[in-house]
């Protein structure tokens, strides 16, 4: 398994909506963790592509998450992939090799979309303390199943070190700000 690569993977950000995410377990958490993901990607140049759920009914994604992706792709699937997701993907970042996966609910949209991205060839990643549902235990039970089915679970700051790579990154002090500003908050 490769470590991730800022210069071949992009982030994709699930159904963090409006009407959803307040019955999200420690919802506050999540979409904080979605949004220091985003704005990492961002500084280092990874696309963002957001999800949204049957949005005539669930509404659009929070506007922390809205506003920092790129695209948003309405979907009545709960795999993204059937509606879009692989061909916005590969144009955001053509030769995309490696997707990193965030959103909710885990057990239903995230873990539906992240099984996609793995039958579409590319190597996933999904970031356990950015993903959510209503109960705990679907969540637990999501990122094992993910993990069975060769998905790489990983923490966002994991995911933050990996695309610096190295501490001579020329974006390595701006990213490390937003992991201090994080771990104080």
């Amino acid at each position: 398994m490769n470590a991730i690569s800022a210069d071949r993977s992009a982030l994709v950000l699930v159904d963090y909506q409006q009407r959803l995410m307040p019955i999200v377990d420690r919802a506050a958490r999540v979409v904080g963790e979605a949004v220091f993901l985003a704005d990492v990607a961002r500084e280092l140049g990874v696309p963002v592509i957001g999800t949204a759920q049957n949005p005539s009914r669930l509404g659009d994604n929070v506007a922390a998450v809205h506003e920092r992706c790129a695209r948003v792709v309405a979907k009545t699937h709960f795999d993204a992939c059937r509606d879009g997701l692989v061909d916005a993907l590969r144009e955001a970042r053509p030769g995309v090799a490696q997707v990193v996966v965030a959103g909710c609910e885990a057990h239903v949209c995230l873990l539906q979309t992240a099984l996609g991205l793995r039958r579409a060839g590319l190597q996933t990643f999904v970031v356990a303390d950015a993903c959510g549902s209503r109960s705990h235990a679907d969540r637990t039970l999501a990122l094992q199943r993910l993990a069975q089915a060769g998905a790489v679970i990983a923490s966002a700051e994991m995911v933050a070190f990996e695309w610096l790579d190295d501490c001579r990154h020329p974006r390595f002090r701006a990213v490390l700000e937003r992991i201090k500003r994080r771990a104080a908050a």
